[in-house]
């Protein structure tokens, strides 16, 4: 008899020392769960521990804390797929008007990245800081992003390698094509950045000096990054008068470079060219049906947002900011760049051709504090302000500012936005910094997507409007974009997942910020953990900075850890 109670205690013994302990960090109660697979979602509990998900389902264990979720949806985090974070997490980690929408990582690199750089690409980014003000202490991509979390961060980012930025290493800001030496370091660079956890490589193509790089050049950096099985991500050569051809650049880059590719911010911009996005959505699908990996992402609002440089030929801004801003004081420069802003073409994007009208254009952004009054008023109004052509202020702003100018276009239409939103290869992306409404972030007027992008999808298009059901809204602001970027461990309810989850009200999430009082901060999300630490609390942000790097699949470092 006391052999065999020994005998039991021993197997008992041994069983709880092999099984994790039973009790939880913290479980989050009777929520509705919307596990980022897209099916249906059913009642239930989520159990952290560390920083992993333990258990998703009916948890009878209890937690350390405890957190009601009766009403509530719980969630995986959500991803930005276009965050223009990179100087305000600089700034303020907590990236409060992301946290407030469910955000729990930020993936960046639109073209530009902040590395590579070489000593003259710092000195730039320095002279070129507008409110926002920071230290340049990195010089690769990695090391950005680990300066980025060393700094503390209630986020995680993750960036692609910009295809301008290796360009400007290597050819500055030329209107050429790079040699046969220059092309290989640039290679060069891309094989590193994708060592160090790039996601792939993105351009910006309408934009001077990414304008100036011919398809060729692109396949060859997409090649690189394909050996390490990351992606090709491009804000297209043309939105509007070629944008057909350009999302057929796009595709010939994927076979080319036998790589997946997306679209940034899908749109057709200009009302012309508004028809368009039936044969764009044609075109992908059918790549698709080929077997090519082509997606895309946007943002659920009518409006761009970029700078005055789109409004000008991108021959005037060769050889960068000081270059340009020096020519646009030659009359005879002018009056050539005044004439061809006036003339419709296919030759370049002309976003202020395209918005249709001078009144369609808001200045939003100014580093000189003489031109900040300036700021939510419109081109035409300040043009008539002035007594100067539309043309002249365009220029004079620029000089006068000695940036692009921050700039609004209102260039979509709201029913190709609602058709967009219901595809199910579009992802989306805020295309903005993360600030908050208070400090520094108050001299300037962001685009309201910057507050209110998910919000928008979750609140009105899905909820109100009924155009995409919740659980497959999720479903692309989680496993989606995840599994694209082929991310471990992130994007689903899963235990040994990584927990970055959220929970928020669905009858009252909502977005707030309009483009005349932009700095508001969207509502309905409750609380937000990333890596298993809670950075939002009953709607308020806590001191935590858990955020990590997330790297891309050519990581070097994979088998040290994470």
């Amino acid at each position: 008899m006391n052999r065999l109670l020994a005998s039991s205690c021993a197997l008992a013994f041994a069983a709880c020392a092999s099984s994790p302990s039973a009790e939880y960090d913290v479980v989050l109660r009777n929520g509705t769960i919307y596990d980022g697979g897209g099916g249906p979602p059913y009642r239930g509990d989520v159990a952290i521990r560390g920083d992993r998900i333990a258990r998703v389902g009916q948890v009878s264990e209890r937690g350390r804390r405890e957190v009601d979720a009766t009403g509530l949806a719980i969630a995986p985090g959500f991803v930005n797929m276009l965050s223009w974070a990179t100087d305000s997490l600089l700034v303020d980690g907590r990236a409060l008007s992301d946290l407030k929408q469910g955000i729990t990582l930020e993936v960046m690199g639109e073209g530009e990245s902040m590395g590579p750089l070489d000593e003259k690409m710092k000195r730039e980014m320095v002279a070129q800081q507008g409110d926002l003000k920071f230290d340049v202490a990195w010089t690769t991509l990695g090391q950005y992003l680990d300066h980025v979390v060393q700094r503390g961060t209630s986020v995680n980012v993750a960036s692609f390698v910009g295809a301008t930025t290796v360009r400007v290493h290597e050819l500055d800001h030329a209107d050429r094509a790079p040699t046969a030496e220059e092309l290989e370091r640039m290679r060069g660079l891309v094989r590193q950045a994708m060592e160090e956890g790039a996601l792939g490589v993105g351009s910006s193509l309408i934009y001077a000096p990414a304008f100036y790089a011919k398809t060729d050049e692109l396949v060859a950096l997409c090649s690189e990054a394909a050996r390490f099985g990351g992606s090709y991500i491009s804000h297209l050569r043309s939105e509007g008068n070629r944008l057909l051809e350009a999302v057929e650049e796009l595709i010939e880059i994927a076979k080319r470079a036998r790589i997946p590719a997306e679209i940034y911010h899908l749109k057709a911009a200009g009302e012309a060219n508004w028809p368009k996005m039936t044969q764009v959505i044609e075109r992908v699908e059918a790549a698709r049906a080929a077997g090519l990996d082509i997606r895309a992402d946007m943002y659920t609002y009518t409006a761009g947002s970029t700078g005055l440089d789109a409004s000008m030929p991108p021959w005037v801004q060769e050889g960068g900011l000081d270059a340009w801003c020096e020519r646009l004081k030659d009359p005879a420069i002018r009056a050539r760049v005044a004439a061809e802003m006036r003339k419709p073409t296919d030759q370049w994007e002309n976003l202020l051709l395209a918005a249709g009208s001078a009144e369609r254009v808001l200045l939003v952004e100014f580093k000189s504090e003489a031109l900040k009054p300036l700021t939510g008023k419109t081109l035409a109004a300040v043009a008539r302000e002035r007594g100067t052509s539309i043309e002249d202020t365009v220029m004079d702003l620029v000089v006068a500012d000695h940036t692009r100018v921050g700039t609004i276009y209102f260039l979509m239409s709201e029913e190709n936005v609602r058709r967009q939103v219901q595809l199910p290869w579009v992802s989306f992306g805020s295309d903005g910094g993360a600030p908050a409404p208070e400090g520094v972030f108050l001299k300037s007027n962001p685009h309201p997507r910057s507050y209110g992008n998910f919000a928008r999808l979750l609140g009105r298009y899905s909820r109100d409007e009924g155009l995409v059901p919740l659980e497959e809204a999720v479903r692309r602001l989680t496993s989606m974009p995840a599994e694209n970027l082929r991310l471990r461990e992130r994007g689903r309810l899963s235990p040994g997942h990584f927990a970055d989850v959220v929970v928020f009200d669905p009858e009252h999430v909502a977005d707030r910020a309009t483009f005349e009082e932009p700095h508001q901060l969207a509502t309905g999300m409750e609380h937000v953990f990333v890596n298993g630490v809670q950075v939002l609390r009953d709607g308020e942000p806590t001191e935590a900075r858990p955020g990590r790097v997330v790297r891309g699949p050519g990581w070097t470092g994979w088998g040290s850890g994470l």
